[in-house]
């Protein structure tokens, strides 16, 4: 029996990154629903939130990595993905410095909405995982999210974030 008291799979943080990530996800399957000024401030407001709540994740090491799944199809992230496009139409693209390796980088066009369904993939995989209703595929859940964050949503959260900031100054302005 786990002690769901000591568990890092049951902490505060985990609790709350999965919180936010479930709105987050909720949010991005119900786009068409919402206005490009609504996405915009929504996403405005809830990246800089998921970003603190995945950097105060500690990692962990899955006792069983073999329970880890994936659940969201390709198919899925194109619906998000061509939703939002069209949604922030015709600002979807903004310039953004990419890393070459060997110190160098490079200035690439970077779509808004292929950032938020990449953070959306690995959320709702997350969310999934965890909805589960056994501790291999919630530790498993919490390893991977946490990895994750590190290693690609974070940083697609720090590109994006400037982005929605200056659709907002546009609309304000």
């Amino acid at each position: 029996m786990v002690n769901s008291q000591n568990d890092p799979v049951y902490s505060r943080q985990v609790i709350e990154l999965l919180t936010v990530a479930n709105e987050y996800c909720m949010f991005a399957e119900k786009a068409e629903e919402y206005s490009k000024t609504d996405i915009v401030n929504y996403f405005r407001h809830i990246l800089p939130l998921l970003y603190i709540k995945g950097s105060v994740l500690k990692p962990i090491a899955a006792e069983d990595p073999d329970d880890a799944e994936r659940f969201l199809t390709e198919e899925s992230w194109e619906l998000i993905f061509n939703t939002l496009r069209n949604k922030l139409y015709p600002d979807d693209s903004f310039w953004a410095f990419q890393d070459i390796g060997a110190s160098n980088t490079d200035v690439m066009k970077v779509s808004i909405a292929e950032c938020l369904a990449d953070i959306y993939q690995d959320l709702k995989d997350f969310v999934m995982l965890y909805q589960k209703n056994r501790h291999s595929s919630r530790e498993n859940a919490v390893a991977e999210i946490s990895r994750l964050f590190r290693e690609h949503y974070g940083e697609i959260i720090t590109k994006a974030l400037p982005a929605l900031h200056q659709l907002e100054i546009k609309r304000i302005i």
